[in-house]
């Protein structure tokens, strides 16, 4: 299942936020969704532009329920380093992090390009119905829970996260251990069966290079999870399971 469809099938009214939104490719449909408002956040300026671009194409213009947030979140309030790969002189964008600095992969085919973005906490914007998250910040994901610690509390939005050991060793330890403490059940998908988070074989689910010149990983490769607040987490899993 994809993130779209997840997000689709366990929709709530509600703000919706978008973290990683790159150009648009998941912002556009959950805006798209009834009773929706959704807070887009992207830290890289050429795809912030694009974002900003393709929900006026898809809405003809500045859509009123959208806003677009050019900054990182974390776990704090000031600026941090976005670092870039650039690969063969062609910008690695879905690799741009917060978490991590690609100095050590720097060779001949491989330089790095750096920005200075503001950072903010999600709690920081003090929302009070977020029913759904996407997370996707290559490493940074566990300083962005910890930023919306009283979001998730308090709002209890179901969540999809990109989580990779290859951009942040133990990531796929911590990132689960913290939503676990915050009530949250955290499951991935293959093959259309639903599994906890304990049943992931990193061996020979998670394994692939951290280096953005090596294309290797294990196949199957498992690196979307899909967190469900546990007070609602048997019902919202027998709605994923019966659309499957």
């Amino acid at each position: 299942m994809d993130e779209e469809n997840f997000h689709s099938l366990l929709h709530r009214p509600g703000t919706l936020i978008d973290i990683g939104a790159h150009d648009g490719l998941l912002t556009i449909p959950l805006a798209r969704l009834p009773g929706s408002r959704v807070l887009a956040f992207e830290p890289l300026p050429a795809a912030f532009a694009r974002l900003q671009t393709a929900l006026r194409a898809a809405f003809g213009g500045d859509p009123a329920h959208v806003e677009y947030h050019h900054l990182a979140l974390g776990d704090h309030q000031g600026s941090v380093t976005l670092a870039m790969p650039v690969l063969d002189g062609v910008a690695q964008e879905q690799w741009a992090s917060t978490a991590k600095d690609y100095a050590p992969h720097v060779s001949a085919r491989v330089a790095v390009e750096r920005f200075a973005v503001p950072l903010r906490r999600l709690d920081d914007f003090t929302l009070g119905d977020v029913t759904a998250i996407k997370l996707d910040a290559e490493g940074a994901e566990y300083e962005i829970l910890r930023g919306a610690r009283e979001t998730l509390l308090r709002c209890r939005p179901v969540l999809t996260l990109e989580v990779e050991e290859r951009h942040r060793v133990g990531s796929t330890y911590a990132v689960p251990a913290f939503l676990d403490a915050l009530g949250y059940d955290v499951f991935f998908e293959l093959s259309g069966e639903w599994h906890p988070m304990a049943a992931l074989d990193r061996a020979t689910m998670q394994r692939a290079s951290p280096d953005p010149s090596v294309f290797e990983a294990s196949d199957p490769y498992v690196f979307v999870f899909y967190a469900l607040p546990r007070e609602d987490s048997a019902a919202m899993l027998d709605t994923l399971r019966r659309a499957g």
